[in-house]
């Protein structure tokens, strides 16, 4: 599989990190050109740092053919897919353009924009063909794919509650600032708190309502701060809450959840995840240490291949409930908190 890379901030150096590793591991999957608007990047050996670690190491990008412009890109290589870690505002326009011109797409989260664009990424897929893959990583995470079994299968019996945090530092690494734009990124709200949006939505489905409260610290960059509580019918507690306001000497970051049932809990706090069954001992179930990043490339490959088959539209739409569910947020917010209805 060849692989033409899009952006080279900080999602996209962590994605060629993961490349040169899948090339290390023989899986046949060979990134063969990037490309990046910014012609620093394109001519420098440093990552984009932001709050990865897998970030934080010198890349050698002599070996890839480099570019300034994906059309140019997609028509000078042999390309199977392009991996587009871009820019918010830009995922639509260019998933489709690539789609359209013959290519799959894998695209960083979040989905897209809004909802609308979404759409019309789904209908991209349906009308070239092609596979389309959105990288939200939690779904590929360990604990995180542990809770979504204990949910799935009763476990512990019925959902009680559930809570979700994360936040940090404020993203000021992006290209063009961008991220801290509220029009091209969607704030904290849909740049950093969506991936708890995303899981909720994962774990839940659509809730019946929201109820948001949301501050605006950084003048232009959206909702900065959030806290979310989403209502369903069955009556479970659920809320999700997100701040990138700290501004320290270092960089900062968390994220934790922690859900209640009817005979147990699961807590992740600190990079791990605790069993708490009821009247018996809690334990850290022992996980593999694999990592989501690498693992979801390698099932969009998998798709790609016949190896795997699921159904990605099913998956897109799923994605596109989860800007559904973050717009109802966003008005929320805008009316103080007011109850707002979850319309798919």
């Amino acid at each position: 599989m060849r692989v033409g890379l899009v952006g080279l901030g900080m999602m996209g150096s962590a994605h060629l990190t993961n490349y040169e590793q899948m090339k290390q591991n023989n899986t046949g999957i060979e990134l063969v050109a990037v490309c990046d608007v910014d012609a620093a990047k394109l001519g420098s050996s440093k990552a984009t740092e932001g709050n990865l670690d897998v970030t934080k190491k010198q890349l050698d990008l002599s070996k890839y053919a480099l570019y300034s412009d994906m059309e140019e890109m997609i028509k000078a290589e042999n390309l199977d897919y392009v991996d587009l870690c871009l820019p918010t505002y830009l995922h639509a326009p260019l998933a489709i353009k690539a789609m359209e011109m013959g290519l799959h797409v894998f695209c960083e989260k979040p989905m897209a924009r809004s909802s609308e664009q979404c759409t019309q990424m789904i209908d991209a897929a349906k009308r070239t063909g092609k596979k389309l893959m959105i990288g939200h990583t939690l779904r590929y995470w360990d604990s995180y794919m542990f809770a979504k079994d204990y949910v799935e299968n009763g476990t512990f019996g019925k959902c009680l509650g559930a809570y979700f945090y994360r936040g940090g530092s404020t993203p000021v690494w992006s290209w063009d600032n961008w991220l801290l734009d509220d029009e091209r990124s969607g704030g904290c709200l849909l740049d950093q708190h969506i991936h708890d949006v995303d899981t909720i939505v994962w774990l839940f489905g659509l809730p019946k309502s929201v109820s948001t409260s949301a501050l605006n610290v950084i003048e232009g960059s959206g909702f900065d701060i959030v806290s979310t509580n989403y209502i369903y019918e069955d009556g479970k507690m659920v809320n999700a809450q997100d701040d990138w306001t700290i501004n320290g000497g270092t960089y900062v970051f968390s994220m934790l959840f922690r859900m209640n049932f009817e005979k147990g809990a699961l807590v992740f706090e600190n990079g791990g995840l605790t069993v708490h069954p009821d009247g018996e001992k809690s334990y850290q179930p022992k996980f593999a240490g694999s990592n989501a990043y690498y693992d979801e490339i390698i099932l969009f490959n998998k798709l790609l291949k016949g190896e795997e088959n699921f159904d990605y539209i099913a998956l897109l739409e799923s994605h596109r409930d989860t800007i559904i569910l973050a717009e109802a947020e966003v008005t929320s917010a805008k009316n103080k908190g007011a109850l707002q209805e979850v319309k798919p």
